[in-house]
């Protein structure tokens, strides 16, 4: 960092030559373009690029940006007045054409005689249905249907229909949520590069202002930063020595296995399948659970259980009966 003093310094310097003092005021001229383009883009936001992006690269890119968006808005503000124009002229020859049907039927009309009919045009019908409608329609109707025309011209529909519109809509407010969050976030990450900027710029300015020697490097640093690079050279010098043995290990292997999605699929089922034996295995095991390890001393503990269930059993039907008989009623026998 400290190389940057004497550079600051040529650069204050050579601002009275007259060439550095053009390409500055040049360079200024093309930045205050630039931010006035950024400013119009994003409405809302009044701040510039941070510092440490004004570089020669960036204005470059952004002025080469700045020059491709004018012309696709140039070329996109061209294509909409010709389309303008288009639609005006089919709007017009429709009115014509209208307007030549309605008179060649009134035509037609006072000229027939008798029963003689005339065939009728299929379009010339339809437009005859079209106008009365849009005639029979009150003025909130008609400015829906306008509304409804507008708005599928915007969006290049060529069957408008409500749900489709209303489909294009939420798809565009989508859009522009995820623009505004976007939007969102760039600020946020400009705000917190310009904040880290401007801790880098007042910790170098201290570092350059203390002259008590309050900030000193590691005495050190210089015999571990060779270290360092003498362990690299190492490292480097010996990477294709271990990348032969790499090679020569694989192909004493055969290579790398050729492991397949069904193969990983095969392996799957099966480790369920054991898993499954294993829960029938735990469920059984716990059966068991409490006995002694001894195989004498557990049969006798089984042994002395089974005792004890013969008796639980014996004096549960003891109760069961005597409930019985008692609860019973008693039934006297009759005399013959």
């Amino acid at each position: 960092m400290a190389h940057l003093a004497p550079h600051l310094h040529q650069q204050t310097a050579a601002i009275f030559s007259p060439s550095v003092a053009r390409a500055a005021a040049s360079t200024a001229k093309d930045w205050s373009y630039v931010d006035e383009w950024l400013r119009r883009k994003y409405v809302g936001s009044s701040s510039s690029s941070p510092q440490f992006e004004r570089n020669p690269e960036t204005l470059k890119t952004l002025l080469a940006l700045v020059a491709a968006n004018e012309a696709a808005d140039e070329s996109r503000d061209q294509l909409a007045r010709l389309e303008d124009a288009a639609l005006d002229e089919v709007r017009a020859a429709q009115r014509r054409q209208h307007q030549q049907q309605q008179q060649q039927q009134q035509r037609a009309t006072a000229t027939e005689e008798g029963g003689d009919d005339e065939h009728i045009d299929g379009e010339q019908i339809a437009d005859s249905i079209l106008a009365a409608l849009e005639e029979g329609l009150s003025r909130e109707g008609q400015t829906a249907l306008d509304a409804m025309a507008q708005t599928a011209l915007e969006l290049g529909e060529a069957h408008p229909t409500p749900e489709g519109l209303g489909a294009t809509f939420v798809h565009l407010q989508g859009r522009a949520m995820g623009a505004e969050e976007t939007t969102r976030r760039a600020a946020l990450l400009t705000k917190y590069l310009a904040e880290a900027g401007a801790r880098t710029e007042a910790l170098l300015a201290r570092l350059r202002d203390d002259g008590d020697g309050e900030y000193a490097p590691d005495p050190d640093l210089a015999r571990r930063n060779l270290e360092l690079q003498r362990a690299v050279k190492a490292a480097a010098a010996r990477l294709p020595e271990m990348r032969q043995q790499v090679d020569a290990a694989d192909r004493a292997a055969g290579g790398s296995p050729n492991v397949t999605v069904d193969d990983i699929q095969e392996d799957e089922e099966e480790y369920m399948e054991l898993l499954a034996k294993k829960r029938d295995l735990d469920v059984r095991v716990k059966a068991f659970a409490g006995l002694p390890p001894d195989v004498q001393a557990a049969r006798q503990e089984l042994e002395a259980l089974r005792t004890e269930l013969r008796r639980l059993t014996e004096l549960r039907d003891a109760n069961f009966e005597s409930l019985v008989e008692r609860e019973s009623p008693v039934k006297t026998r009759r005399r013959p």
